[in-house]
């Protein structure tokens, strides 16, 4: 069975493609269920964020790029530029890179391990991860941790969030008197919140569809609320916007920013769309007065963190390189399991076969001596076995899987199914000596 992670990032795809890819978290579930369903693939897991759509999936000769064909509705002339595969060990290191914030825009931000531990949870409640799956993700979990206690990559919180604030504090010199906007009252909304605090923000307003969320993150920092309803007719009394919601369609278009602009008198206004599917249409640069920058202007801005970071972010990778090798050892342990039920049970059928037709011959025997042959035989057995036993777990070790084909094909094994009994047995006998 093969792991694969594919799909698209910010470094691969523009925010035009990367939003029409976008998942709503209420549509996780279905998407990961639909994948499931795919001929071939046996577990699955869906990771959508601001930054990237990607698939991690285990499977048998499963089409991941046709699945985002089909699903997302979107030309394969489009798709493939963008679009990259990783398999087996790439697959494993990209999944601890993504975990640890290494391939996130903002080297070292925190929400993204959040992000991935939820994508988990819905593919184990829809019945898409299991045995393999597990070992993956709880060694990606593992990983991560190990880089956030070992390096100092998260010692400052940054954020795509605080990159914005930090944007918007660079375009103005200084927050003080400046009129601030959050439309959304989402994490994102939050972690802006109080980076504008921090930078000397101290006229803050919240827009949310759900007004009581609005006015329990106003109430949290001393801002206040808008309602949304009234977002068009009092939007421009902020110099300052910042948007993240879950909209599935632009709330501002090129007309609201006209109509904001007559109303400040051509005051010039700020847009920070950090949304994926965006919240701004981006026919508003073209309003005279009105500044937008969406998810992907933000990198330039982001840039000198990673510089900050760089020190750090080679540690982190010096300790998942470390950590890909011990999972894929840990991984070719087990998978070698079944090469080592299927070796023992074809000499057992071969030693029932010869005592069987050497039965004629056991006839005169009496019941003691019937065991001492059925001893003796098994004996034999078990010696045969030392040898390719011992050389198929020193290739386990070594992650020599070549190796342990060649013994499946010296022997022609067949493979013997992880619900197998007996492959239960071997996980716990395998690391014994035959006697």
């Amino acid at each position: 069975m093969k792991l694969v992670v594919a799909g698209v990032n910010h470094k691969t795809a523009p925010v035009e493609l990367r939003e029409r890819l976008a998942i709503a978290q209420e549509r996780l579930a279905e998407v990961t269920r639909s994948l499931i369903e795919e001929a071939g693939v046996r577990e699955a897991m869906v990771l959508s964020t601001c930054n990237r759509v990607e698939v991690v999936a285990c499977h048998d000769q499963a089409e991941l790029p046709v699945f985002f064909q089909k699903f997302f509705a979107i030309d394969p002339a489009e798709l493939r530029p963008h679009f990259y595969e990783h398999a087996d060990a790439d697959a494993v290191r990209h999944l601890f890179r993504v975990a640890s914030s290494l391939d996130s825009m903002i080297v070292g931000e925190p929400q993204i391990l959040g992000q991935v531990k939820e994508a988990y949870a819905v593919a184990r409640s829809v019945g898409a991860a299991h045995a393999q799956m597990d070992r993956l993700l709880q060694a990606a979990f593992a990983t991560a941790k190990k880089v956030r206690t070992d390096t100092q990559i998260g010692s400052s919180s940054v954020s795509i969030a605080s990159v914005a604030v930090d944007l918007a504090r660079k375009i103005f010199g200084s927050l003080d008197n400046r009129r601030v906007l959050l439309v959304g009252a989402g994490k994102m909304s939050e972690l802006a919140a109080k980076h504008l605090i921090q930078q000397g923000a101290n006229s803050i307003l919240v827009a949310n569809r759900t007004h009581q969320r609005a006015m329990h993150l106003a109430q949290s920092f001393g801002g206040s609320t808008l309602r949304f309803e009234d977002l068009y007719a009092t939007a421009d009394q902020a110099d300052i916007i910042i948007t993240s919601t879950g909209s599935a369609t632009p709330l501002f278009r090129r007309e609201h920013g006209q109509q904001f602009m007559h109303r400040r008198r051509n005051r010039p206004m700020f847009f920070i769309d950090i949304a994926v599917p965006r919240d701004v249409d981006p026919e508003m640069n073209k309003v005279d007065g009105v500044f937008l920058y969406d998810i992907d202007d933000l990198q330039s801005v982001a840039a000198s963190h990673l510089a900050n970071r760089k020190l750090e972010a080679e540690k982190a990778e010096a300790i998942i390189s470390l950590e890909v090798e011990r999972f894929q050892r840990r991984s070719l342990a087990v998978d070698v399991v079944p090469t080592i039920v299927a070796l023992q049970r074809s000499i057992e059928e071969l030693r029932q076969a010869e005592l069987r037709r050497a039965q004629s011959r056991l006839q005169s025997l009496n019941p003691e001596q019937i065991a001492a042959v059925d001893a003796v035989t098994r004996g034999l057995a078990n010696k045969f076995l030392h040898m390719p036993l011992a050389a198929i777990k020193a290739a386990s070790l070594d992650g020599n899987a070549a190796a342990i084909e060649m013994m499946r094909n010296i022997f022609k094994l067949t493979e013997v199914g992880e619900e197998d009994e007996s492959v239960v047995t071997a996980l716990n006998t395998s690391g014994k000596e035959q006697e």
